[in-house]
């Protein structure tokens, strides 16, 4: 399975491409889309919206993640992350893919075993887990690798966050202990 993992900003976007099977995982692509910080936020949104549809049209994921907002104190910032995760989503949506979102604190935890994990903690385990010889060249792009992880690991998991009981039961009727 083909997991795209989208690390959204307005400046630089991250993006990583894996292939998930039961249990190995494969680097396939990763890169940065660099955004021009003198252009305006809708040429910088069109430039997010093509490349990640150049990406999505030649690879064909089956599935696609991205990073939800993080934001602090400056709304302006969180706001044109939004524009950024919302650009992404809609390449996503206009080619079929189902989006999944993941927080910061989820990624770092499914990675690195903890939420408060730094950017360089990740990437060195990203570079672990994927037998790279080399870390990816940006935080953002270890970043993007990290989300598609996370997803990864979470279709892995018996109970996921496109499953429910009914669905559970019905996979694995073996594990119900009927008294």
């Amino acid at each position: 399975m083909l997991i795209l993992g989208v690390d959204p900003g307005t400046i630089i976007t991250g993006y990583g491409l894996i292939d998930a099977d039961k249990n190995t995982f494969r680097h396939v692509l990763n890169g940065c889309i660099k955004l021009p910080a003198s252009e305006k936020i809708p040429a910088r949104l069109g430039i997010i919206y093509d490349t990640l549809q150049t990406i999505i049209k030649k690879h064909k994921p089956s599935e696609f993640a991205i990073e939800t907002a993080f934001y602090g104190r400056n709304v302006q910032s969180a706001l044109k992350i939004g524009y950024a995760r919302g650009t992404a989503m809609l390449a996503a949506v206009h080619n079929d893919l189902s989006v999944s979102e993941y927080s910061p604190r989820e990624v770092k935890k499914s990675v690195a075993g903890s939420g408060a994990a730094s950017k360089e903690q990740v990437a060195y385990m990203i570079k672990n887990i994927l037998s790279l010889k080399l870390k990816p060249e940006g935080l953002d792009e270890s970043d993007a690798l990290a989300v598609a992880l996370c997803h990864a690991f979470r279709m892995r998991s018996p109970v996921n966050s496109k499953a429910d009981w009914k669905s559970f039961i019905k996979k694995y009727p073996e594990r119900i202990i009927n008294s």
